[in-house]
């Protein structure tokens, strides 16, 4: 299931409080959607890592209870009381199976011990697939068939709007535009310290926005997301600043189109952050008009992406000849 699709579906299974499992390769963002359901609907997310307990930890210590002279459990404080949330079970997988089973009846009646969890809080688990060579531990059927199974995929179209929206470096967004392969590149039948995923191409990113020399750059995105796409996505990036002057072209004085692929992917990119960092009218009318001469899949994405992140401009000059040029691609 694709990214969009995965988050449509696991906001409902949220709300529906229904227990749902997310699998997927190692890198892909699963953590991260979780969290951004959360934060987009504005209630809390505690992330339990299962993995690093014992079996007692989830269901508290027992204590004697003077007054009705019983045994009684004193529930976890990490556990919520009140209130509207995710109870996050982050790599549910990797637990070992006696604190897997002791989920169990917090996952399917929702308590434990003496606990109940409250009415608000919806219950959700990720984990690595058993190929993805993470360590993990197969499900038991009791626990597995507790979960409704979601297994999400990578999609480039979906990370390409993510990175936009997140202000990714506009280089990492051509160059994965261009070369989609690159986005992922996981094999767990090798054994790779560094490969790409779009967890490592984020990590690039900061790298990027680092103090780091120059010269150690091959090697350090090369620890990041592999030494052959750190190379290829650095040369990459010399085609980038080889291209029309941004600036001039959104002031209406640069018609220059570039012809290679990549130096197109490139401009493509740059073009949509530098609109999205300020976006002006004039400029974006501007622009609508130099993307008249380009190839006309560039000049749908360059809009297309502009307006995923809610840039108008239908109301602009220069828009109703783009329609006309382009209109039998948005078919």
């Amino acid at each position: 299931m694709r990214v969009s699709d995965t988050v449509s579906t696991m906001t409902s299974m949220i709300e529906a409080k229904i227990p749902t499992f997310l699998w997927g390769p190692p890198g892909i963002g699963k953590s991260s959607i979780i969290k951004q359901i959360a934060q987009d609907a504005g209630i809390a997310c505690i992330d339990l890592r299962l993995s690093l307990m014992d079996p007692t930890d989830l269901k508290g210590i027992p204590f004697y209870e003077s007054e009705t002279h019983q045994a009684l459990w004193a529930p976890p404080s990490f556990l919520p009381r009140e209130g509207e949330g995710i109870l996050f079970l982050d790599e549910l997988n990797s637990a070992a199976p006696a604190v897997q089973a002791s989920a169990y009846q917090l996952i399917l009646d929702r308590k434990v011990g003496e606990y109940t969890l409250p009415d608000g809080w919806a219950i959700v688990a990720a984990g690595n697939r058993e190929g993805d060579r993470g360590v993990v531990y197969r499900l038991p059927s009791p626990l597995a068939n507790r979960f409704v199974h979601i297994e999400m995929e990578v999609s480039v179209e979906d990370w390409r709007e993510w990175a936009i929206k997140r202000g990714i470096d506009e280089t990492i967004i051509a160059y994965i535009g261009f070369k989609n392969e690159a986005l992922f590149g996981f094999n767990p039948t090798l054994n790779e310290r560094s490969f790409a995923t779009p967890r490592s191409w984020e990590a690039v990113h900061y790298i990027l926005q680092s103090s780091l020399v120059k010269n150690l750059l091959i090697e350090t995105i090369g620890g990041a997301v592999g030494r052959e796409n750190a190379i290829d996505f650095l040369g990459f990036c010399k085609v980038m600043r080889l291209l029309p002057d941004i600036d001039a072209i959104l002031r209406g004085e640069c018609d220059e189109c570039p012809s290679d692929l990549s130096a197109l992917y490139a401009l493509s990119s740059a073009l949509v952050s530098r609109i999205l960092q300020n976006p002006q009218e004039a400029e974006i009318d501007n622009l609508l008009r130099y993307t008249l001469g380009l190839q006309s899949e560039f000049a749908v994405m360059i809009v297309q992406d502009l307006q995923r992140q809610g840039v108008r401009m239908d109301h602009l000059k220069n828009y109703g000849d783009w329609v006309n040029a382009f209109a039998y691609l948005l078919c």
